[in-house]
């Protein structure tokens, strides 16, 4: 397999986890460019379940190597914990698993930020963070005043952190925040290093070279587009760059050496925390695309806000990531639906438009134009082949392709690794 990305192309949590182990078959390494643990990727296995928000869904493959890039900003206690609940459970990471020395580092100061920043919102401003520290550890890397993985492995940390600490708590009482304890922050980080130290380490000339070797590389992308810092429904957004530019500036492997990218889409749509929605189903329907689908956060646990299908935010991840085939996720979820609706434009204040719009308060006034088509009211849940689907959820992948301009490769009927279909040539 060619070096491959794969991202969400829509607000996350559209089914990544289960691709990446699907694929990681194929790849030699699989490598987390960005985020930290707000994401969650979920992956079952036979009757084991998986949530892995850290390391690589490739640690969930035996022999497979994986790679927590640059971009990426970690809590090394969260990571250890992490590392320990896959171990646990029969799984090596020695000689598997890398840190990139150049990653930057959550704190507990950080996840008080996070809380507080968030608290101190307008109700309605909000966004919805999961709290765990990651826009203000990507605040500090922008500030230039963050410490990376490699700061963590030198004899000066202890007086790196002091700094660190002094100043966060200066920011904390002048909100009228607790603060933090630089001894039990500094005793916690040594502790976590004491797992972690002997896997940091140079992960850009770790990457070259096995590029340099012919082995082929799987980048794990984490939330979606329309969370990237740059091409999502800001400020509703992560504080990274989910899209397939993100790969890149998240592993140190340049663009010239990627070949393919996959995009990952449910066949609905669903986004947690703040933001406009174009497509959000507030009835019934709504509820029961939740029911079925499961659609509570690996991450918080949070219900999602459910609709239809939405082309626009999907040919928006066409453009922005250049999508090369798409991998559907949970169609399965529609087999006891009798009417489906796709949403394939918006209506701006009466002026019909087809892409989404940079404003979120333009946004939030879009109304989806749909078209109707037929569900199969059957079973998919069983199929292999895909010439045996029902001939109405055919036409409904047709129709996406159509709408979107990209073929789908890959298709999900369960949570399960094997109920997947990787489509090649569809047979009729």
């Amino acid at each position: 397999m060619s070096n491959t990305i794969l991202i969400g192309a829509q607000w996350g949590d559209e089914g990544k986890g289960k691709i990446i182990d699907v694929l990681t078959e194929r790849v030699d390494w699989v490598v987390r460019p960005q985020g930290g643990n707000n994401a969650g990727h979920t992956v079952e296995i036979g009757e084991e379940r998986f949530v892995l928000h850290l390391v690589p869904s490739g640690i969930l493959t035996p022999g497979k190597r994986c790679v927590i890039g640059n971009g990426v900003v970690l809590d090394p206690v969260a990571l250890v914990e992490e590392i320990k609940g896959v171990t646990g459970r029969g799984l090596s990471v020695e000689g598997r698993l890398f840190i990139s020395d150049r990653a930057h580092v959550v704190f507990p100061y950080h996840r008080m930020l996070d809380a507080q920043g968030e608290a101190r919102r307008a109700k309605g401003d909000q966004i919805g963070t999961t709290m765990r520290g990651i826009g203000p550890a990507y605040g500090d890397k922008a500030a230039r005043f963050g410490l990376r993985m490699c700061d963590l492995v030198d004899p000066e940390f202890p007086a790196l952190l002091r700094a660190r600490v002094e100043e966060k708590n200066r920011i904390l009482a002048a909100m009228g925040a607790p603060v933090v304890v630089y001894d039990e922050i500094l005793a916690a980080t040594q502790k976590a290093m004491e797992v972690l130290r002997p896997l940091v380490c140079d992960t850009v000339s770790l990457l070259h070279a096995a590029v340099g070797r012919g082995e082929s590389l799987l980048f794990e992308g984490a939330q979606g587009i329309m969370l990237d810092i740059d091409f999502g429904t800001y400020p509703y957004v992560t504080s990274s760059n989910a899209s397939s530019g993100g790969a890149s500036t998240g592993s140190g492997v340049p663009p010239s050496r990627i070949d393919h990218v996959v995009g990952v889409l449910k066949a609905y749509t669903t986004r947690v925390g703040e933001g406009p929605f174009p497509t959000e189903l507030l009835d019934a329907t709504g509820e029961e695309l939740r029911r079925v689908g499961r659609e509570f956060g690996a991450t918080t646990g949070r219900p999602r806000r459910c609709g239809w299908f939405d082309a626009v935010v999907a040919r928006h991840a066409v453009m922005t990531c250049g999508v090369d085939e798409w991998a559907l996720t949970k169609l399965d979820v529609f087999d006891g639906f009798e009417t489906l609706k796709i949403c394939v434009a918006y209506d701006l204040d009466g002026r019909r438009i087809e892409h989404f719009p940079a404003n979120i308060r333009e946004a939030a006034r879009c109304k989806p134009v749909y078209e109707d088509m037929p569900g199969w009211r059957s079973s998919t849940r069983d199929i292999l082949r895909y010439g045996d689907l029902p001939a109405a959820a055919k036409r409904y992948i047709a129709r996406l392709e159509q709408v979107t301009g990209v073929p789908v490769g890959i298709l999900s009927l369960g949570p399960r690794r094997e109920s997947t279909l990787v489509l090649g040539e569809k047979d009729a």
